[in-house]
């Protein structure tokens, strides 16, 4: 193997090394038949919910989806559907939640103002190690984020960023609480995977939690886990280097 193996993507036009793969389902509620909750019933994490209401509808929230595809295999008139959607990052939380009405527009971008490259300081708050796995891969041949200006760091100290995997146990919310305390302003906050963002599986108990109401959180971005190339969208999109695809729960 010889020359470069890096990815031209993000940075130009090419392949984001992402073609093929499964992403999140699609929501599609003109073909809901009326009365149906058969992909509520099966989804685990209250990702989808039944509403009674007139009429009745669904509640859609990929901010707790685990792309498992339940909800797609079950839905007997092909309302979810199976998808390629894996840019989710948004800076609102509720981008992620399907609406019916125009969401408005995109937030802006916190870093304005902002031209150093990015230091990141990493915490685990309590995951299964999937989403550990994505980012190891950040740093490969293929992906190469150093390219972007993009780097991770030991330090709290040397960080402009937090990135949380996993969703917060009771054993590491003081740590994660420590970790912010100690990094310099400005400091920004990004939740990595649907444990991060809203507990995942584990979400609803008392033992594990999103981030919402721990830390001020800059961009969410689920999946379970989000694949590399996912990441760096997102962080891109923090940077204000790549546009939000994301917003009202439906990709644009």
């Amino acid at each position: 193997m010889s020359g470069n193996q890096s990815q031209p993507w993000p940075l130009s036009d090419g392949d984001d090394g992402q073609a093929g793969v499964l992403g999140m389902p699609r929501y599609r509620p003109d073909r809901c038949a009326e009365g149906c909750r058969a992909c509520a019933d099966v989804c685990p994490t209250d990702a989808i919910t039944f509403r009674d209401s007139a009429p009745p509808r669904l509640n859609v929230d990929y901010g707790r989806c685990v792309v498992c595809q339940l909800c797609t295999e079950a839905c007997p008139e092909g309302a979810m559907e199976p998808s390629h959607d894996w840019a989710f990052g948004a800076r609102r939380r509720t981008d992620l939640t399907w609406s019916e009405t125009d969401a408005g527009p995109v937030a802006a971008s916190p870093t304005s103002g902002f031209h150093r490259s990015l230091h990141i300081r990493h915490v685990d708050a309590g995951s299964c190690n999937g989403c550990e796995s994505e980012l190891q891969a950040l740093n490969n041949p293929l992906y190469n984020l150093h390219r972007l200006g993009i780097f991770f760091t030991a330090s709290p100290r040397a960080a402009d960023l937090l990135l949380v995997t996993g969703p917060v146990t009771q054993a590491m919310r003081e740590p994660l609480l420590a970790t912010y305390e100690a990094m310099p302003d400005p400091r920004w906050v990004m939740a990595v995977g649907t444990c991060a963002v809203s507990g995942g599986v584990s979400g609803g108990g008392t033992a594990a939690h999103g981030l919402e109401g721990i830390l001020p959180v800059d961009v969410w971005l689920p999946g379970c886990p989000p694949n590399p190339s996912a990441v760096m969208h997102a962080l891109m999109m923090f940077l204000g280097r790549a546009q939000q695809k994301v917003r009202g729960g439906r990709l644009e």
